[in-house]
């Protein structure tokens, strides 16, 4: 997908047993959990009440240190040090916009033979809601010719644990757990949570990681612990038609589509995942996308680029595509990143695209840019050298995340 930066990092130096070493608690399912307890010798009694403590501290208090489990038994928690980690990933740098947008580049540590990886995780304020856009690979399979990102190689799948442990550190960092402070100067949105929605718009394709993305939704919008609304948690995916199906039926969140194009010759071009499957079949996945409504519509992704995809033929040719599915159509300009060919359509001409779609009867807002002051990207990020400019790219990516989800 369009959005953050991952990069292979060089291996640690050799030194004290990495967290890496020991398996995180974060992630587990609950059943998951039970089964990990009671390897290591939780009596089959106290398993239950241990997982919805867990549960509790982890997800409720938001805690990342076994010590501050105050109603744990002290040689619990000693085994639970011993055993498994509630660490959050390292901070390698936090940037903070001056109208509150935020950005995270988080290392992960070595999987296996790998190496350390870094992605980077961005928060949006808005009136009223607080947007978090979480990433789900690192690197990315797919080869979309308008996106930086695309040019780089699919390092790994993220964990359900790294998945999750985005969001778990961005409400650390904005005090949006019990008993935490809101940093000074922050600013939030004007709800009883500092992060009310969640978009799965970072680095990668969700779908082509489904299993760990579902396990990791599931946990964020669980009642008894993070507690998000499934209508606050929004999947873009370029078009993985076969799994659409069971992201509303297992996952039952919001969906977002990254469209970019009406015919078939040209998003074989800027989003080759066409080719395998291709409009016609995306178009009658959405439609059949469970619980699908006027209230619970489908978000289309357009990225607006001069004299590719951006006449009234094409306005009108959207149109005639989505007729019949409650969508919106999030319309974005093109940020261009070096070595592109690609330009950004003339703002009259995005207007008239917009009017257009708007009296066919569709919302279709221009996203505009925030948190010009801090660096962060939209399908930009590469590498330290090819950095664009700090004013651009935090612009770019905050487009594509603000608006996504209900309000409810």
């Amino acid at each position: 997908m369009e959005n953050v930066i991952a990069r292979d990092v060089a291996p640690a130096a050799p030194g004290p047993a990495r967290l890496s070493e020991k398996p995180s608690l974060i992630g587990l399912s609950r059943e998951d959990m039970a089964a990990a307890l009671r390897e290591k010798g939780v009596a089959e009694r106290q398993v239950k009440m241990r997982v919805s403590q867990l549960w509790n501290w982890l997800y409720v208090r938001g805690v990342s240190d076994f010590d501050a489990m105050t109603n744990v038994a002290k040689d619990m928690r000693e085994m639970l040090k011993t055993h498994f980690t509630i660490a959050r990933p390292e901070i390698v740098e936090e940037q903070v916009s001056n109208d509150g947008t935020r950005k995270w580049l988080l290392r992960y540590p070595a999987r296996g033979a790998g190496r350390p990886v870094e992605v980077e995780t961005v928060y949006i304020p808005e009136e009223g809601r607080g947007t978090l856009c979480i990433s789900s690979q690192v690197g990315c399979s797919l080869t979309c010719s308008f996106c930086h990102t695309g040019t780089q190689r699919l390092v790994r799948n993220l964990t359900a644990e790294e998945i999750l442990s985005q969001l778990l550190l961005a409400r650390d960092r904005l005090g949006d757990f019990p008993d935490r402070d809101v940093p000074v100067g922050a600013m939030v949105p004007s709800s009883d949570r500092k992060i009310t929605n969640i978009v799965m718009m970072g680095m990668g394709e969700p779908l082509y990681n489904f299993e760990n993305v579902k396990q990791a939704l599931l946990i964020a919008s669980d009642g008894d612990g993070l507690s998000l609304s499934k209508r606050r948690i929004t999947l873009s995916t370029s078009g993985v038609v076969p799994e659409i199906f069971r992201t509303g039926e297992e996952i039952g969140c919001m969906l977002a589509i990254s469209l970019h194009a009406v015919r078939d010759e040209l998003r074989d071009m800027l989003v080759p995942i066409n080719k395998k499957y291709p409009l016609k079949e995306l178009i009658d996945a959405c439609r059949k996308y469970p619980g699908l409504s006027n209230a619970r519509r489908i978000t289309f992704e357009y990225v607006m680029l001069k004299d590719v995809n951006d006449s009234l033929e094409d306005a009108k040719a959207l149109v005639q595509l989505l007729k019949g599915v409650p969508a919106k159509i999030n319309l974005i300009p093109f940020n261009p990143w070096p070595g592109t060919n690609y330009q950004c359509s003339d703002w009259a001409q995005i207007e008239k695209f917009a009017d257009f779609v708007n009296q066919a009867g569709y919302a279709s807002p221009i996203r505009t840019p925030r948190g010009r002051d801090i660096l962060a990207a939209c399908g930009q990020l590469k590498s330290e050298s090819e950095r664009m400019r700090k004013t651009e790219r935090l612009a770019f990516e905050a487009m594509m995340i603000v608006g996504h989800g209900e309000d409810d």
